[in-house]
């Protein structure tokens, strides 16, 4: 019971679930759209009586940090985005702007009820602005449509 601590006594503080647990997902948006009936829909009997709403993708990881880049050079890193569905979905990604130096590179099309890799590649600039001492810090939200959401992928890197 969550009413008490591992010693059997009442505890004080209430417990804060992680958000897996309580069905919700980090980082993400819901769509305002209305689903549509023929869109890949999977009826059999296995998913007719399941309560939970079995749709979407997760993200692993659920961020991204570079550390410490040196200035001029292109690093990369692979996401994985799994589809948690029962149904295909389609997703796409929305391009950083091109002064964070970040590119997402992914095969287009369906992910039916496996995963795609998303590449995340950065080429590390310091943009000519104010003098921040020699290191300029890089944070982006990395836009991933889908057809039930909106996915942000934070990344954050610190170019020398």
């Amino acid at each position: 019971s969550l009413m008490v601590d591992v010693a059997g006594q009442i505890r004080k503080e209430k417990v804060i679930l992680p958000s897996s647990l309580q069905g919700k997902k980090p980082n993400s948006i819901p769509n305002k759209k209305i689903e549509d009936p023929v869109a890949g829909k999977v009826n059999t009997s296995s998913v007719a009586t399941t309560r939970q709403d079995l749709n979407g993708f997760y993200l692993i990881p659920p961020r991204v940090t570079f550390g410490v880049l040196k200035e001029g050079c292109t690093y990369a890193t692979t996401v994985i985005m799994k589809n948690v569905g029962v149904n295909f979905s389609r997703f796409r990604v929305k391009q950083p702007p091109p002064h964070t130096g970040l590119r997402v590179m992914y095969t287009p099309g369906p992910v039916a009820g496996l995963q795609v890799e998303l590449e995340i590649e950065i080429l590390a600039l310091i943009n000519g602005g104010k003098d921040t001492g020699g290191i300029e810090e890089v944070s982006h939200d990395i836009e991933i449509l889908t057809e039930t959401e909106t996915l942000l992928l934070p990344v954050k890197a610190n170019i020398l």
